[in-house]
């Protein structure tokens, strides 16, 4: 299931290029750059000379050198990435099995809904995951509304008519968490081929350790499931998967990640 997804997913909006054991995803236009992963049926095995040869053609388009996996499918790729010079973090999958249970009761005045494509706040949505991960980690942080304010007034009308098109057109589904002060958390899932994946859970930090990024997580998960789809997602660390086994999520894989080693 996820392997088939991971392939799928990128080609609505990348060019998928083939290095034998490896398939690197070019961005078409604008957005966000891909990532190189094992070509999909490919025997095998991923080598160093495989990765090396596709991080020069990733060095040489000025995209960032990362590469992913599914560890249990492709056991003998984090050798070749450690090989290859890169640095690997694993990630805990995690599968939805049953209904997703609520997190529990929020902060006065919080609520958690999805977001439209007219949403008004549409920029300032949209800021909050920028803000949250550029903050890093978990903890609580004084990094709150007034910095996703500035960062909602620097998005491009283009960038943002993308964006509504994206979540009028039913390519993305998002759903977001709001307080007295805006745009709190924000989630998001994609699909393809019947499989959703959740993405970019993201709380300011200012806001952090309330819930509110487990309730984003919950009411993106009940929506995807009540479209028949089947649901997954990847936890950056062993804290943040127990908060999704707790809302119903259950560990089966690990997702592989490499990229350079920062300098």
């Amino acid at each position: 299931m996820v392997e088939q997804f991971y392939d799928a997913v990128p080609r609505t909006g990348a060019v998928a290029e083939p290095h034998g054991t490896l398939t690197l995803f070019l961005r078409r236009g604008a957005g966000g750059p891909y990532y190189a992963r094992p070509t999909l049926g490919h025997p095998g095995p991923v080598t160093v000379a495989d990765i090396v040869a596709v991080r020069e053609r990733q060095r040489a388009l000025g995209v960032p050198e990362d590469l992913e996996w599914v560890v249990e499918t492709s056991p003998g790729v984090q050798a070749a990435a450690t090989g290859a010079g890169l640095d690997v973090r694993l990630c805990p999958l995690l599968v939805l099995t049953g209904t997703p249970a609520g997190p529990g009761a929020l902060a006065p005045g919080v609520t958690v809904g999805l977001v439209r494509p007219d949403d008004p706040d549409l920029a300032a949505v949209d800021a909050v995951a920028g803000i949250a991960f550029g903050a890093g980690g978990t903890a609580v942080g004084n990094v709150g509304p007034a910095e996703r304010d500035a960062a909602a007034a620097r998005t491009s009308a283009a960038a943002l008519a993308r964006l509504r098109a994206r979540v009028a057109d039913g390519e993305i589904v998002q759903a977001v968490a709001r307080g007295a002060d805006g745009p709190l958390a924000i989630g998001t899932y994609q699909h393809a081929q019947g499989v959703a994946e959740i993405v970019g859970v993201a709380t300011l930090p200012r806001a952090r350790r309330q819930g509110l990024g487990a309730a984003v997580t919950v009411l993106l998960a009940r929506h995807a499931r009540d479209a028949g789809l089947r649901v997954f997602l990847s936890a950056r660390d062993e804290t943040v998967a127990r908060v999704y086994e707790r809302v119903g999520f259950e560990r089966v894989a690990t997702t592989g990640l490499a990229s350079p080693p920062e300098t």
